[in-house]
């Protein structure tokens, strides 16, 4: 029997993603202003649960605070996800997320009692798109366009290993080539740093793969909007492919900016208002592209399997007029 819809789980679902996306500020917020190690202890702040909000503290305990909550909202959404009727896939993602942000929790500590190892910091930013990613998807799969088809997420996944639908891997292929983009991206930003000081040295090659990056992703942005422009008619996917060309245009002007701020932080006694503000919107934009991308395939994959199904007529997927 499919699971139905869930008003109350799926709004909440929506809160715990959009608290992901300000925890995802918070953490941008402590790099962008060099204050990962103005809290020296961990679980503590300065050996209590709640220090005085000054100076880097405020970013950086304010970044737990946040951190804190998520975790606490992924718990609830959890414990509802197994009180619902739901396929154990979707089950499984929310487990896998809460896992995620347990991790996340732990490599954020690591980082601070070991003063910031490039490594470390890596993954601590890397995995922390790929849990907004996990959230997302389980925003989307509880809203009405997926009560009556639970099993549209895996049939979408077997129509992809059979090789059937170009779109959708297009997608898929667009949607990984962007995390990997942010995690060359969480490169350039955490190494090259010395003795707590972040872009203390500049390293080169991280620059330079991400910027051999970001001519890749565009090309291939562009190539994938002209592809689905011409042959989707979807028009809630159509909104998210303009959608994501808009957000290509600001993140490409955004890296420019913070390309400017990372040369030569040396000159700067400590981080600008303009330099925080643009190194953030920079990963905050790069992380809307990802999961804009992310929600453009999950639609592709919904729609696959209601065709399949006939539930859907051929023509709102590709290659044919309304």
């Amino acid at each position: 029997m499919d699971s139905q819809y869930h008003k109350g789980l799926h709004y909440f679902a929506l809160v715990t993603a959009g608290a992901t996306f300000l925890l995802l500020i918070a953490g941008a917020l402590v790099t962008s202003n060099d204050a990962g190690l103005s809290v020296p202890d961990w679980p503590l702040s300065h050996g209590q649960w709640m220090p005085e909000m000054v100076g880097g503290v405020f970013y950086e305990h304010g970044h737990r605070m946040v951190a804190t909550t998520v975790g606490l909202l992924t718990i609830v959404l959890n414990i509802w996800l197994w009180k619902v009727p739901s396929y154990p896939w979707v089950r499984a993602l929310g487990l896998v997320a809460l896992g995620a942000v347990i991790t996340q929790g732990v490599l954020g500590g690591v980082t601070v009692l070991f003063f910031l190892p490039t490594p470390i910091s890596v993954l601590h930013a890397s995995l922390a798109p790929l849990f907004f990613c996990m959230v997302v998807t389980l925003a989307v799969v509880t809203s009405p366009d997926w009560a009556h088809l639970s099993r549209s997420f895996r049939d979408g996944w077997r129509k992809v290993l059979k090789g059937a639908d170009w779109d959708l891997k297009l997608a898929i292929l667009t949607t990984m080539a962007l995390y990997f983009q942010h995690v060359l991206g969480a490169t350039v930003r955490h190494s090259g740093t010395v003795n707590g000081t972040k872009a203390a040295v500049l390293v080169t090659s991280a620059l330079i793969a991400h910027l051999v990056g970001a001519f890749a992703v565009t090309g291939l942005i562009l190539f994938v909007a002209r592809v689905f422009i011409k042959r989707i008619h979807d028009r809630s996917i159509l909104r998210l492919v303009y959608l994501q060309l808009s957000l290509l245009c600001a993140q490409l002007l955004l890296g420019w900016g913070a390309y400017l701020v990372r040369i030569d932080p040396a000159t700067q006694v400590q981080p600008s208002v303009s330099g925080v503000w643009i190194t953030t919107s920079h990963l905050t934009v790069g992380v809307l592209l990802l999961v804009t991308s992310l929600v453009v395939t999950l639609k592709l994959m919904n729609n696959v399997a209601l065709r399949d199904r006939g539930l859907v007529p051929e023509p709102t997927l590709a290659g044919q007029t309304a």
